[in-house]
């Protein structure tokens, strides 16, 4: 397709999700007019961005919910004239919404949720990293490291938050800690962060707490255990300011989730912790000094996503990470 043509992405899955498709977004904003649907939750993320023209919200959980509230979108999209639709989402309704949106050209995977209705279908290959697959929706072609890299941009606004946040000590080694996630399966026990937590501080070094605002009461019962050393910031900044407070830290260490991916776009490592699901699935962090702690067993992955509680009730998946090897991992990647 020529330069200049006008492309709609289609995500509208988690924030970890927007996050990995970056690198195709930056790929097509290139040389096109890059549209982008995606959720309340997750425009944050691509507000300012040069590549992209247009942010389109889809708020499909409430003000958009429904047939009556997808029909809406998809007039607002038809009315854009559209030359391709790229969906790296697989779900049903993205599928719809592409076909319903009036594009010549629909591009999607191969094993997406009623893939016919794409007429350019990508094989959805499960060896490849998320990102390369994202990629390959725009064509594939030679990508350098920093091309596979997520990109998180940060606004001024976002500096000036990170600024109130962090205290002005230059000389201050920050670990950060992401204790939450959306899957209850994919989260280390409470115990063992606040274990790190204190075995960090005894170290010199300041522990940093990232979340959304769901997160805040976990995060405060880690600061609890070690208050004059630890920052609790879950809720009080935007995914950009986030992926800022990150940059200025020298590690994090996340459950399998969203802080994971913006730690990456950010540059800073991340010692991510997989318990339900593995890096195979194509989703694990892909910076050069990241590192993942699993434990091998046979009941491991017991799902795409993690879930709501352990299939088998014991959870040794994450249990099994004992605080002390974090501890260690961590002593010697900061050192």
């Amino acid at each position: 397709m020529e330069d200049g043509a006008k492309i709609l992405i289609i995500q509208t899955a988690f924030i970890g999700d927007l996050v990995l498709t970056t690198p195709l977004i930056r790929a097509l904003g290139r040389h096109h007019r890059l549209h982008v649907l995606v959720t309340p939750v997750t425009a944050n993320l691509l507000h300012g961005r040069p590549d992209v023209e247009r942010v389109v919200v889809y708020d499909k959980r409430s003000g958009d919910r429904g047939a009556a509230g997808m029909m809406r979108i998809v007039a607002r999209l038809r009315r854009e004239r559209y030359d391709r639709v790229v969906s790296p989402h697989r779900s049903l309704r993205s599928a719809l919404i592409a076909f319903l949106c009036g594009a010549s050209q629909r591009v999607g995977f191969d094993n997406a949720a009623a893939a016919r209705l794409y007429n350019r279908r990508i094989a959805y290959d499960q060896s490849l990293h998320e990102i390369e697959r994202n990629l390959a929706l725009a064509g594939g072609g030679d990508y350098t490291r920093d091309d596979l890299r997520p990109n998180v941009h940060a606004d001024s606004q976002d500096r000036e938050a990170v600024d109130r946040l962090l205290p002005r000590d230059r000389t201050a080694v920050r670990v950060a800690m992401a204790p939450g996630s959306v899957w209850s399966t994919k989260r280390w026990p409470l115990s063992y962060f606040q274990a790190v937590t204190r075995e960090i501080c005894k170290l010199g070094m300041e522990v940093v707490l990232v979340g959304g605002a769901g997160d805040s009461e976990l995060c405060q019962q880690i600061k609890n255990c070690a208050p004059s050393s630890v920052i609790n910031t879950a809720g009080q900044l935007t995914l950009r300011g986030s992926a800022e407070l990150l940059r200025r830290c020298v590690l994090l260490l996340s459950n399998d989730s969203a802080p994971m991916h913006l730690s990456v776009a950010a540059h800073t490592p991340v010692i991510a912790l997989f318990g339900p699901t593995v890096p195979e699935f194509g989703f694990a962090p892909s910076g050069e000094r990241d590192a993942v702690l699993q434990i091998p067993l046979s009941c491991r992955p017991c799902g795409l996503h993690g879930g709501r509680r352990c299939p088998i009730g014991t959870h040794d998946c994450m249990n099994s990470i004992e605080p002390g090897i974090v501890v260690r991992m961590i002593r010697s990647r900061v050192a």
